[in-house]
């Protein structure tokens, strides 16, 4: 279970970073692991699916601009969205740097809070209760704020941002009860 949450994990982060010639490969194969093993998200996840089906890349690009560039409602930065630009986002990031560097985790170029970066530190994580506490406390609290910033239902990253949001929720639910 552990490695596929990882997997998993790692599958959402590469489907909200930048989009590149590996996107549609790379989000078919990981919608075959997430029917297997979250069917409900994978059901949300289906229109973006579609999306990337029905689009070539600079237009699947210029999607991506628009909804997380050009608006800062869906801004996948999650301190932002809980803190704004503010000196409480900036504690959130200390903290998350401070964590992230105890488990000798690295976020590249990207600040600690970017939405990708935190599901590839709770897939590689080796503490279900500090993930779930991550995923409670920030993440989805977050994820709320985004998708609601985006106003069109059928909009694919919507789609993607609710798929992830259900499998966060069951992730917990199930580390939960295995607790």
């Amino acid at each position: 279970m552990e490695s596929l949450n990882l997997k998993l994990c790692l599958g959402f982060s590469e489907l909200l970073n930048y989009p590149n010639e590996r996107i549609k490969p790379v989000a078919a194969d990981f919608n075959r692991q997430l029917k297997e093993s979250d069917p409900k998200a994978a059901t949300a996840f289906a229109g973006f699916i579609d999306f990337l089906e029905r689009q070539n890349l600079p237009q699947i690009e210029e999607m991506f601009t628009s909804t997380f560039d050009l608006q800062a409602l869906s801004d996948p930065y999650v301190g932002f969205q809980l803190c704004g630009e503010s000196q409480a986002r900036t504690l959130f990031l200390m903290k998350l740097q401070e964590l992230y560097t105890k488990r000798n985790f690295s976020c590249g170029t990207e600040l600690p809070d970017h939405l990708s970066v935190m599901l590839r530190f709770i897939g590689s994580s080796d503490d279900p209760q500090g993930s779930s506490e991550i995923i409670l406390d920030a993440m989805l609290p977050a994820l709320e704020k985004i998708i609601a910033g985006i106003e069109a239902q059928d909009h694919p990253y919507r789609q993607l941002l609710g798929a992830l949001q259900i499998y966060l929720a069951n992730r917990v639910e199930t580390e939960l009860l295995e607790t």
